[in-house]
């Protein structure tokens, strides 16, 4: 099993302090954070160092104010122009690949109004030509782009992994893969062991946190049958923790690797 931690979480000032406390912990990686403006291109210097200083950094996750299949087509032009920019910069330090929700906190179909200004083949139009491009991208960096579907309330397109393997296999580019967020699985999988063990062939990447967000072993998850399904399918990428922080922040983080290597 292999661990990241997102660097957020990680006390320290710069990628090696935070690189120290998470080995000292238990993990294997830092999963980095992508901020748009191009801001993550913007740190080149900063990750170069820190990869030539022995951080592992494989993967990052955006962190922008709107996504590829935003409603406005310039912010979709901007979210997959960023995109692009962070597939690039992973790429050079040696990384796997970004993950990207298709939007974020845009609509809701559970929430007034709701029904949203597109249409649900306006929808899946605008996901396969978004995912296409950046597939295409990926492809040629020698990376992977990894779509993570999010609960109802935070995004109305794609909510359930089943719906991400469905886009993704009609894109048809091996570097587009799915990620696995045990957070929103357990708002919207009926059954989360078997969905995680159904689309382990399609997975690029899983995140792990808690049935109320925290920290895992801090709710109510089914972490061996989890971590269980991840290793019968052969699962071999990193396990990377998004989460809020019940407790004093170190010791909430420097509680997970132990806990989740306890359920295996």
């Amino acid at each position: 099993m292999r661990l990241a931690c997102q660097e957020q979480l990680l006390p320290g000032a710069s990628l090696e302090a935070k690189w120290k406390f998470a080995v000292e912990a238990g993990f294997d990686a830092i999963e980095l954070r992508g901020r748009g403006d191009f801001h993550f291109r913007d740190r080149l210097p900063e990750l170069r160092r820190a990869r030539e200083n022995g951080v592992v950094m494989p993967t990052v996750c955006v962190e922008m104010p709107h996504f590829f299949a935003a409603f406005d087509a310039e912010l979709r032009r901007d979210a997959i122009d960023q995109l692009k920019s962070q597939l690039s910069v992973m790429a050079e330090i040696g990384g796997r690949g970004a993950m990207t929700p298709a939007s974020w906190g845009m609509f809701s179909r559970r929430l007034p109004p709701f029904e949203p200004p597109r249409s649900p083949e306006e929808d899946r139009e605008v996901l396969l030509a978004g995912l296409a491009e950046l597939g295409e991208h990926a492809r040629a960096e020698g990376v992977q782009i990894y779509l993570e579907p999010l609960n109802r309330y935070e995004d109305h397109m794609v909510n359930r992994l089943d719906q991400a393997i469905d886009l993704v296999d009609e894109v048809g580019v091996d570097s587009v893969r799915v990620v696995a967020d045990t957070y929103h699985m357990n708002i919207e999988e009926d059954d989360p062991v078997t969905a995680l063990l159904n689309s382990v062939p399609h997975l690029g990447h899983v995140q792990v946190s808690e049935s109320n967000r925290f920290q895992p072993g801090t709710g109510h998850l089914d972490w061996s049958a989890l971590l269980g399904a991840l290793s019968a399918g052969g699962y071999d990428g990193y396990l990377a923790v998004e989460c809020r922080l019940r407790g004093e922040p170190e010791q909430a983080v420097a509680s997970v690797p132990t806990f989740l290597r306890r359920q295996r």
